[in-house]
């Protein structure tokens, strides 16, 4: 029967992971057999899936042991079988958005610089609104700020 340092947790009856001074240190009975930051989500991604890939471990072992959810445990071995082990530490791909393209992105502008709302602009233009303002907030397009009026002031 093996035997595991003070403080670790059991993933089965061979192995037990242990986190400590900001890394997670995996062992297979009393010895390290491998280790990663807490922080590193690809490594601790791609070290479950080979457990559970060579199987050293089932995938709800890995949900029991770490607490994380069956689906994203499946996704993470299906990555692995079908793209390898770089996969892990790929960036995500961003989608390039295809509703506001340079002409909308003109269309639009000049929209608010005619003083028109983002919301009658999406219904014209049939962008959505978050999209117009994610738009807004990051600089594509420049929304005018609206002077308000200065009630009773000058009134008599």
């Amino acid at each position: 029967m093996p035997f595991f340092p003070a403080g670790t947790t059991s993933i089965t009856p061979e192995l037990a992971f242990e986190k400590r001074e900001g890394r997670v240190v995996y062992f297979n009975g009393h010895l390290p057999v491998y280790t990663h930051p807490a922080e590193d989500l690809g490594a601790f991604r791609l070290y479950t899936s080979q457990l559970i890939v060579n199987g050293t471990a089932s995938q709800r072992q890995i949900v029991e042991a770490f607490g994380v959810p069956l689906v994203t445990v499946k996704r993470c071995v299906k990555r692995l079988r079908e793209q390898g082990a770089g996969v892990f530490f790929k960036p995500a791909v961003r989608k390039r958005g295809w509703k506001l393209t340079p002409e909308v992105l003109t269309q639009a502008q000049g929209l608010l610089d005619g003083g028109h709302s983002v919301p009658s602009i999406s219904r014209e233009l049939g962008v959505l609104k978050s999209t117009l303002h994610k738009a807004i907030d990051d600089g594509r397009l420049k929304q005018s700020v609206k002077k308000k009026k200065a009630v009773g002031v000058g009134a008599r």
